[in-house]
């Protein structure tokens, strides 16, 4: 019979059905040539990797813009007719802009893989009846894998035989606690995380050991199959994207129209069809904002290098504005508001409660006595046995490597490691100081953990930890601050406990009892003969000032909810000190899995937006979460780290994962990828995303009017039927000169104070507001008016038409210039920036007033652009000219309708 591994069902089979559907034996394992034919058959033991695409597919993607599009069919036109110059500097900007996009993300994939992991992980199983070792991905379904504590999970394994196993599933569950395991059967509709009975591919074994079956290997594990709900998520245009896109759309059809205008007024005075349709593709190509698709790129690429200054690696130039359009962020807890290191807060004793500082697995901390002081262990036999028994009693491990903590161990057990580091018991001298004779394990019956140790005065001393109500119940007497026995208080010591657990801290209590000199170690001598000596209270604590990003994201409008596979209770203590929930959330704030489940679809929409916090909840429910988010029309940004967070990573419109601990299928479903794993980041990304749109809805306020105002001049020209006032080439030059020298300088605009109070923008909101295209119309019509009167004025006083000509070119370069400074900020004086803010831009306004200089009076560049010497005098009007266009639009900023 060929061999089928089972589904869905597996942990609600016994475990001798299993073996029978997959043909194996709990003992024997596969024989060697049976295992050879299953790889050959199922295929190696890994993921789908994604394909990339070739260097070619990449680099025609850059080319993928409604402005681009617009600018190769101005470049081939131009070219048919034969205006080499003209349409090598228009094809040149294309190109330039497709491959500063091509190396930006070929960079961003570059130091993605300098974070990937490349240990290739092994497995042992047993195969002909012997264990051995082979690489992770030669498991096949039906072996029979051996694991134990600091092992890495090669499969989804059923278990057959399990000791006291603790697995930590919070890459692929949320849940930020070790999980025990066991081979006991499992009712078939049990979710993901409760399925006690089975190991999941990828996930950690913090404790204990194992044997299980292979009951799904490769992209048929639960991991697996989270990659396919990845590759089935929706990946949405950003934001800038979508509004580029229909102001691409929108300008085109204007310029299309126009042309058209100008084309059918010619034919119709009579002018031949050749000329005019020359003069018509000198309007477009006026019209046209060459620099545009540039200004974007670079705009974006400089966004990009400020990130990475602050540990952001940014792998699609759009997705660092994305963030500044964010209106929600989901977030979620372990690992990215977290630590995810458990931590020791506190230590009760009879004396009181002594705080402890720190965070994480960092030994950098201390501990104070109830009065503030410095606690010392020697003058504190309570305190000191109950961090002995933290320490010695625990079978955790913590090694400080190249300014690394590693470590191998149940977390609880870890942080009561580090507690006991604070105050100089290291477990190594410990071990030295109290060598361990005997232990009872920990187990979820027993509830606790002992330990026998001998002492250096010959006697023998035993250590508990454990459930405080358990612990307490044994318990007769307690140590107190001189380390004396006297009568134990258990209502003080259980009233203790509670107002430590209603904090959200886990609680255990640890114990202690002296023996004479060879006794041993029975669970049955405990009761009864134990002193109390303290409670341990500990919680995954969050990262450090991440209360403080959210309060700065809340500010700026931006609603945060936590995200969860944690249990309610305590991602609501989390979210109680993070400020996401009051100390009395109100109905609603909080929903499970469950209670999504249960919620009629009319009411989910409602119900998602008053939630704050979403507690065990599947990666299935994670993305239908965003989606609901994005069919309200928000802007969701989703940060995780997990394997159960990737597909709503890849569904939200900016996916943030954590470098360090996230997992590569996180980071390869994201957008950003955070290399200090600090949620704190996002709020600095925020800041610089809408720092990023500021400046580019800055540079198009400035480009539109000269490009408008050109475009308008040549049909003025043809339906006057004079003379054009301003050449293609020339046109060209105005607009290629000013997009690089001036334009781009306001992509190094500094922020303005205030862009975090602001709200989102409405992501319905068009590119340009109201407000501003009136502006760029205003300006334009100025430019207009202000070219053509120089222009007649020149040629009345008796100038040549070459010399008028060039005062008009340089009176759209002169305005422009003078109304750059305007548009360094579009709702306050420019003047209350300061002058030197942006360097840039005071070296871009020189430079271009040197290329005017040289096409003024350079012989070479009055034979190519048609160009001849102008007077002082006519200087004099271009700056008076430009001044009062300047004072306009002050009066228009200040007095007009407020900028979107």
């Amino acid at each position: 019979m060929p061999v089928k591994a089972p589904g869905s069902g597996h942990h609600a089979l016994a475990v001798h059905e299993v073996v029978l559907l997959l043909e194996t034996d709990t003992h024997r394992g596969l024989s060697a040539s049976e295992a050879a034919g299953r790889r050959e058959r199922f295929g190696p033991n890994v993921l789908p990797t994604a394909a990339r695409g070739s260097v070619l597919r990449r680099l025609l993607r850059q080319f993928q813009n409604p402005l681009v599009y617009v600018l190769l069919v101005a470049g081939l036109v131009t070219l048919l007719l034969r205006e080499y110059v003209d349409a090598a500097v228009i094809l040149g900007v294309v190109v330039v802009n497709a491959v500063i996009g091509f190396l930006q993300e070929s960079k961003a994939e570059a130091a993605l893989d300098a974070l990937r992991t490349m240990v290739r992980t092994e497995a042992r199983v047993v195969r002909d009846g012997r264990p051995r070792r082979v690489p992770s991905d030669d498991v096949v379904p039906g072996d029979l894998v051996l694991v134990e504590a600091g092992d890495k999970v090669p499969a989804d394994l059923r278990l057959a035989r399990a000791d006291e196993v603790r697995v930590d599933e919070s890459t692929l569950t949320g849940e930020s606690q070790p999980v025990r395991k066991d081979e006991v059967v499992v009712a078939d509709e049990t979710p993901v995380a409760d399925r006690s009975n089975v190991l999941y591919s990828g996930t950690l074994v913090t404790g204990g050991s194992a044997a299980g079956l292979a009951v799904a290997t490769g992209a048929e594990t639960e991991l697996g199959r989270i990659h396919r709900l990845v590759g089935s998520a929706q990946v949405l245009d950003t934001p800038l994207t979508t509004k580029l896109a229909r102001f691409s759309r929108v300008l085109t059809v204007v310029i299309l129209l126009l042309a058209g205008v100008t084309f059918a007024v010619g034919v119709l005075r009579g002018e031949r069809a050749g000329e005019t349709f020359t003069a018509a593709v000198a309007l477009a190509v006026g019209a046209i904002p060459e620099g545009l698709p540039a200004a974007v790129t670079i705009t974006l690429a400089i966004g990009v290098a400020r990130m990475a200054r602050q540990q952001a690696v940014i792998r699609r130039l759009p997705a660092v504005e994305t963030l500044g359009s964010t209106t929600v962020i989901c977030t979620d807890k372990t690992g990215t508001l977290t630590e995810n290191q458990m931590t020791v807060r506190a230590v009760w004793t009879l004396a009181g409660r002594h705080s402890v500082s720190g965070s994480g697995y960092a030994a950098a901390g201390e501990i104070r006595d109830p009065d503030g002081g410095i606690a010392r262990t020697g003058q504190d036999g309570a305190l000191r046995w109950s961090l002995l028994a933290g320490v010695a009693c625990n079978d955790a491990r913590l090694d400080e490597r190249d300014d690394r903590c590693v470590v191998l161990g149940d977390p609880t057990e870890v942080a009561m490691l580090v507690a006991g580091a604070k105050v100089g018991l290291r477990a190594a001298e410990v071990a030295a100081e109290l060598p361990r004779v005997a232990a009872i394990p920990f187990t979820s019956e027993r509830q606790f953990m002992a330990t026998l140790h001998d002492t250096r005065d010959g006697e023998r001393v035993v250590l508990v930890k454990g459930a405080v109500e358990r612990v307490v119940e044994w318990c007769a007497e307690a140590l107190d601050e001189e380390g004396r026995t006297v009568p134990l208080d258990r209502r003080a010591v259980l009233a203790a406990a509670g107002e430590l657990a209603g904090e959200g801290l886990r609680v255990l209590a640890t114990a202690m009892a002296r023996v004479g000199g060879g006794a041993g170690l029975a669970e049955e001598d405990l009761p009864g003969n134990l002193a109390f000596t303290g409670l341990h209270a500990m919680l995954d604590p969050p990262r450090a000032a991440v209360a403080d990003a959210i309060a700065a994201c809340r500010r700026a409008g931006i609603a945060v909810k936590m995200i969860t596979g944690d249990h309610r209770t305590t991602a609501s203590a989390i979210a109680v000190r993070l400020g996401l929930l009051d100390a009395e959330p109100g109905p609603g704030a909080v929903l499970s899995g469950t209670d999504l489940a249960e919620l009629p679809d009319a009411e989910r929409p409602a119900a998602v937006d008053r939630a704050s916090v979403f507690a065990r909840v599947s990666p299935e429910q994670k993305l239908r979460l965003v989606e609901a988010l994005q069919a309200d029309g928000q802007v969701v940004a989703m940060t995780g780290d997990g394997v159960n967070d990737a597909p709503a990573l890849r569904q939200a419109n900016i996916g943030v994962a954590m470098g360090r601990s996230g997992t590569e299928v996180a980071k390869e479903a994201a957008d950003i990828v955070l290399t200090d794993d600090d949620f704190t980041t996002i709020e600095a990304a925020v800041e610089e995303g809408r720092g990023v749109f500021a400046n580019l809805t800055k540079f198009i306020t400035w480009t539109l009017p000269t490009n408008t105002g050109e475009g308008l001049v040549v049909l003025v020209a043809i339906v006057l039927g004079t003379a054009l006032p301003i050449l293609p080439s020339q046109i060209l030059w105005i607009n290629m000169t000013t997009a690089v020298l001036l334009g781009l300088t306001l992509a190094f605009e500094p922020k303005e104070a205030g862009v975090m109070e602001r709200p989102p923008r409405d992501p319905a909101q068009p590119l340009l507001t109201g407000a501003l295209v009136a502006r760029v119309l205003l300006v334009a019509a100025l430019l207009v008016a202000g070219a053509w009167w120089l222009f007649e004025w020149e040629l009345g006083s008796g100038a040549e038409l070459p010399e008028a000509r060039t005062a008009a070119v340089n009176l759209f370069v002169t305005v422009q210039a003078f109304y750059l400074l305007s548009c360094r900020s579009l709702t306050r004086s420019p003047w209350r920036l300061g002058l030197f803010s942006n360097r840039w831009l005071l070296a871009g306004v020189l430079l271009q007033a040197l290329g005017q200089a040289a096409l003024t009076y350079l012989p070479v560049m009055n034979t190519l652009f048609r160009t001849a010497p102008i007077g002082a005098d006519t200087w004099l009007r271009i700056v008076a000219v430009a001044v009062a266009v300047s004072a306009v639009v002050a009066v228009h900023k200040r007095f007009g309708r407020r900028l979107g």
